[in-house]
């Protein structure tokens, strides 16, 4: 066979084909230059591992799928069995095809065929992306295994794996993940996690030798979910360091994982946590793993942000339009649905500056209260006499979108639903489930469950064609999720991502939010069939900040719902005052989640002042390349968003506590052209933030002019801001 480069946005990532078994990963990380054929073999040949005392004769490499048969011992690439036998395969390799690996794209030896340019699926490789597919077999494990691989024009490499059982008998599978080899320099790790309104919360350790598993029960993709598992060098930061970092998109169980051997090998994967039983395989059945996101930056985290935001932003199915500023009116009403004081709030929207607007629960039957009414996708004519349709009709009129909050998914035992069909369950036969917020999970399994939400849900946008948004919410975990009496999560996440599929193409011109008790369910999988997500339940600003700063290493700003809550959050009772609360939510998919009826004048003009400040700085918001300052002070955070020609920028600032130093540090702005001259200063349509200063420094408020070189060397004096406390600056090219 041969040595194959694939190379793409300063990304290479050679594989060693010449067999017989599995291709090695030679290299994934920066761009190595272009090597001919002897070049690479030399390459190849110049890392295969030593042999060494008290091991095995030949050399141990690791190939795309690791295995027993080949001298691994760490975790398996895949794990099951036949009856207890062919739980031990040795995958020969059959053959490669590759596509668009064109001359300023890498180099392929004269025996792999050139199948052509790739067309876009739905993400795994688009135009101009170079793509891989092996094939191999085990006859004796009668097992069929194909590998694609895909880089980008961007950098992104993804991976899936297709098992096929080729044999006469089911074939179990427990596991089948993919994973890539990191080299030794990445010494730490970086993940998240977190539980319901606090999601995204950082850990980072060592890298040690041992296996650091991340795994998600949750049926979904959880509150405690990395979005990624990075590895990367010695003090690697937002703007500095080589990194090394995976996700995996499935919104279900799954599993992410950093290994490092004792022999030497460091790796990265992550695929489905699977069930025992649940995926059993009948002869000339096949499995597709979810894809794994792969993503490698000599620029700190910064820079794999900027991979993956640049690779979400040119699918076809990005949201192009500008992003409408959203009034979700839960905390305004909760249950309480009056049409006088609904239309009411719509009008006060409209003078607000907002553009949509969501009535949440309490529309449908029976729904009084979170106990009951889940299933009765029908409005609930006790409330609605003359059904939606006056508010639509209002909203609308108003100029504004018309947006309505559901939960396919989910049902109350007490309803109509429930009660005709307690069978349609998500459930081990005999018993429910423990109760979650008075509910119980519907089996999307079962056709006739997938036939009823469809039919309500497309009738219900069919006789409503004002509303052009959905926000799709999903409040509870799925435990002991049983299908027919065998696990369920694996067919219940595939028939949800039918359901939202069959939703889009009938009704493509509804927008969908990803909401699951707030930032549940964020994942690449979810977020190729909906428009944005609910990052967290939380409206505290300074909870915010964090779950906002690191979401966004996955998502780019657009595709994360960041709104104004009100003075007190009702989630952790802190107060703040309006202008750290909308600085903190400029920085997203803008929105209000407050009571804006019965705010005072002088509040009103304020948020229109804000509002009215985002709409002003959407399209840099919106499109550039998102930046986050590693300012030595843990007190004081920052971050922006640079124009992609480098001619505008907004950075906000905030204060999160007091800081041991009297005055903070001088905040240096990243990301601007090192060569251009550029006027900073705060923007001036809001309110200016409180300060501690007697005097301000000599820059504020009319700016000051300097280099991006000196801005991003230097930077500029902070003023004293008191905790809790935002600044937003605007940075315009001046020549």
């Amino acid at each position: 066979m041969t040595i194959l480069h694939l190379r793409r946005a300063r990304t290479s990532l050679v594989l060693d084909a010449r067999g017989p078994g599995l291709p090695r990963v030679v290299h994934w990380g920066g761009d190595i230059g272009d090597l001919d054929d002897d070049g690479l073999r030399q390459l190849a040949d110049a890392t295969v591992p030593p042999g060494v005392p008290s091991s095995f004769d030949e050399p141990t490499v690791l190939s795309l799928l690791p295995e027993a048969s080949a001298g691994w011992s760490g975790r398996p690439g895949l794990a099951g069995h036949r009856d207890g036998r062919d739980w031990s395969t040795s995958f020969r390799l059959d053959g490669l095809d590759v596509d668009d690996i064109r001359p300023d794209t890498g180099r392929v030896a004269t025996d792999v065929k050139v199948v052509g340019v790739l067309e876009t699926d739905g993400g795994h490789g688009e135009p101009g992306s170079a793509r891989l597919t092996v094939r191999a077999s085990d006859p004796a494990a009668g097992l069929a295994l194909s590998i694609e691989i895909a880089l980008d024009p961007y950098g992104l490499l993804t991976i899936r794996h297709t098992l096929r059982n080729d044999g006469d008998t089911a074939y179990e599978l427990r596991e089948l993940t993919p994973v890539l080899p990191v080299p030794a320099v990445a010494t730490e790790l970086l993940d998240l996690t977190g539980r319901w309104c606090r999601e995204r919360s950082p850990q980072r350790h060592a890298w040690q030798q041992g296996s650091w598993v991340r795994e998600g029960r949750h049926g979904r993709t959880g509150h405690d979910a990395t979005l990624l598992l990075v590895a990367g060098t010695a003090g690697f930061g937002f703007g500095h360091g080589e990194i090394w970092a995976v996700h995996t998109a499935w919104s279900g169980d799954h599993v992410t994982v950093a290994e490092r051997r004792p022999t030497g090998e460091s790796t990265l994967g992550g695929g489905e946590l699977l069930a025992p039983g649940e995926i059993r395989l009948g002869p000339g059945e096949s499995y597709d793993t979810p894809l794994l996101y792969a993503v490698w930056s000599d620029a700190g985290l910064d820079g794999l942000s900027d991979v993956l935001h640049t690779h979400l932003r040119a699918r076809p199915g990005h949201p192009r339009s500008p992003r409408p500023v959203t009034l979700n009116v839960w905390e305004a009403v909760y249950f309480d649905h009056d049409l006088d004081r609904l239309r009411s709030l719509a009008d006060r929207a409209w003078e607000i500056g907002v553009e949509r607007f969501v009535l949440d629960d309490g529309w449908f039957r029976g729904r009084r209260d979170d106990t009951a009414g889940l299933g009765d996708w029908y409005v609930d004519e006790g409330v609605w006499p003359n059904g939606l349709q006056p508010l639509i009709d209002h909203v609308t009129g108003r100029g504004l979108e018309f947006g309505l909050w559901v939960e396919p998914e989910m049902v109350n035992p007490d309803s109509d639903l429930f009660r005709a069909h307690p069978d349609w369950l998500l459930a081990v036969p005999g018993r429910l489930p423990p109760s979650w917020r008075s509910q119980q999970v519907l089996d999307l399994g079962r056709p006739e469950v997938y036939d009823y939400l469809l039919e309500r849900f497309d009738a219900l946008l069919t006789e409503h064609p004002g509303i052009s948004y959905l926000k799709w919410d999903q409040n509870r975990d799925l435990t002991e999720a049983g299908h027919h009496g065998r696990p369920g999560v694996h067919e219940q996440t595939l028939a949800v991502y039918r359901l939202f599929d069959e939703l889009r193409r009938r009704h493509p011109t509804v927008e969908i939010e990803s909401c699951s008790s707030g930032g549940a369910r964020v994942d690449l999988a979810i977020l190729s069939r909906t428009d944005r997500v609910w990052a967290s339940d939380c409206n505290d600003a300074l909870e915010r900040l964090s779950i906002q700063r690191w979401t966004g290493l996955l998502l780019p700003p657009e595709l994360i719902g960041t709104h104004v809550g009100p003075e007190r959050s009702h989630t952790t009772n802190r107060v703040h005052d309006l202008g750290f609360r909308a600085a903190t939510a400029l920085f997203g998919h803008n929105g209000i989640e407050w009571d804006i009826a019965s705010i005072s004048a002088a509040e009103q003009t304020e948020l229109a002042a804000w509002v009215g400040l985002h709409k002003r700085l959407r399209p840099v918001l919106h499109n550039g390349r998102v930046v986050r300052v590693d300012h030595p002070d843990p007190a004081v955070w920052a971050h922006g968003v640079v124009n992609h020609d480098g001619s505008r920028a907004v950075y906000g600032v905030a204060r999160l506590a007091t800081s041991a130093a009297q005055v903070p540090g001088v905040l240096r702005l990243p990301g601007l052209d090192p060569g251009r001259r550029y006027l900073v200063r705060p923007v001036s349509d809001v309110p200016p933030p409180a300060t501690i200063d007697r005097s301000a420094p000599g820059w504020l408020p009319a700016g000051v002019t300097l280099s991006g070189a000196a801005l991003a060397r230097v930077g500029v004096q902070l003023p004293a801001l008191h905790p809790e406390q935002s600044l937003v600056l605007e940075v315009i090219e001046v020549g």
